[in-house]
């Protein structure tokens, strides 16, 4: 596993031992990172929240790529400790939210690209996504990816489903903050 792309091209990252941690494979997130850079041109400046972290391989990726803040959300040790180490390696500067995702309270800067890997098969990608969004975690004009299992439906009210697509065994769901739905 290994950056793909930005100032820290090429450079390897660890993973935890042990399946617990599954983390983004390079070609999934190469293709996650160029469908996002289609819709949003640079990543220069922006902030980013890398949900269910495992080795931080989104988030990381990111700021390899400009973006100038990202805060990481995990609670596994074995993942916090590859995570640490990796931000370290790369001398990243990054904030770590060492808590189970449902005990996130509310956040202390809104974010431009939140990135979700939930476990497979889970199904509450969506709720959580409308949970972050009021708890103050994604800015008004947000993005967030879900990697799922083939075939998982995510929706979150609030948020337009911009594109889903396949990566092997991966699904990748892009959605965008705004509703098409009427306002009550």
């Amino acid at each position: 596993m290994r950056i793909i792309a930005g100032q820290w091209r090429g450079r390897a990252l660890v993973a935890p031992a042990g399946d617990a941690t599954r983390p983004t494979a390079d070609r999934t997130r190469e293709g996650l990172f160029s469908m996002l850079a289609s819709r949003i041109g640079s990543f220069e400046g922006l902030a980013v929240a890398d949900i269910f972290a495992g080795t931080g391989a989104l988030g990381l990726e990111a700021l390899s790529r400009g973006a100038a803040k990202a805060t990481f959300v995990e609670m596994d040790k074995a993942a916090l400790t590859a995570l640490k180490a990796n931000i370290a390696k790369l001398g990243a500067a990054a904030d770590v939210v060492p808590t189970s995702v449902s005990g996130l309270s509310a956040a202390r800067t809104a974010h431009d690209i939140l990135f979700f890997d939930p476990p497979y098969g889970s199904g509450g990608a969506g709720a959580l996504i409308e949970r972050l969004t009021r708890l103050g975690w994604a800015s008004e004009s947000a993005w967030a990816s879900i990697e799922t299992a083939v075939g998982e439906e995510v929706s979150a009210k609030g948020w337009t489903v911009d594109a889903v697509r396949r990566h092997g065994k991966a699904q990748l769901t892009l959605l965008r903050r705004g509703s098409s739905e009427p306002e009550d």
